[in-house]
């Protein structure tokens, strides 16, 4: 402050030099608030953008610890299927009598696959274990949206593909038709939490940008 009304006044005896056109005092007073209202403007945007972004982190992480732990129990009940069919069998009397058949002839399909031939599950053992190491993948994302970013894009791919293996493969295997749509609507109730991930995602990617 002294220092600048020493300039603009000069040293001693010395006229002011801003005397009859503007005061050192108000003009540093009006330079100083203006500053000090930009600082707090700054410190305000960029507090709003930490908040910001700490809220689509915190959507992002429960998407995909949504999306990591159905992933997880779609693995698991992978397992006992032949357990599982039995369960679905006893109430048998509350589904409709299309269905009622295709349930009892895939449980006795299975029953007697496991019986005669147990290795065969095996490899509904390893699409259980499949379904368990997709799930670790996705902590990538947890940990790292903005990094791992391609895992979400992967895991979309994904989803999508279920589409054309249900109904190419689904009539090769002699899969009826509602049965076709059930697998299909994995793929569906997969890729919209993972579209939403995404969006939060690029949105994230955004303002650490702008944070930069």
């Amino acid at each position: 402050m002294e220092l600048l009304k020493s300039t603009a006044y000069g040293n001693g005896d010395n006229q002011p030099f801003f005397h009859n056109c503007l005061d050192a005092d108000w003009a540093f007073t009006v330079v100083y608030n203006w500053l000090r209202q930009m600082d707090d403007r700054l410190k305000f945007n960029k507090e709003e953008i930490m908040r910001t972004e700490q809220q689509l982190k915190n959507k992002i992480h429960r998407w995909l610890t949504l999306f990591i732990v159905l992933l997880l129990i779609s693995g698991i009940t992978a397992f006992p299927i032949e357990t599982e069919l039995d369960i679905l069998m006893s109430y048998s009397s509350a589904y409709p009598q299309w269905m009622q058949f295709w349930l009892a002839t895939i449980a006795d399909a299975v029953k007697s696959t496991n019986a005669a031939y147990p290795y065969l599950a095996y490899g509904t053992d390893w699409l259980a274990f499949a379904h368990l190491v997709i799930a670790v993948v996705f902590i990538g994302p947890l940990r790292d949206p903005v990094r791992n970013i391609w895992v979400i894009q992967f895991g979309m791919i994904a989803c999508i593909m279920v589409f054309p293996l249900a109904f190419i493969a689904g009539p090769i295997r002699h899969i009826p038709w509602f049965w076709q749509l059930i697998d299909c609507s994995f793929g569906v109730f997969g890729l919209i939490p993972l579209y939403l991930v995404y969006r939060l995602i690029k949105q994230l990617e955004q303002l650490q940008t702008q944070k930069k």
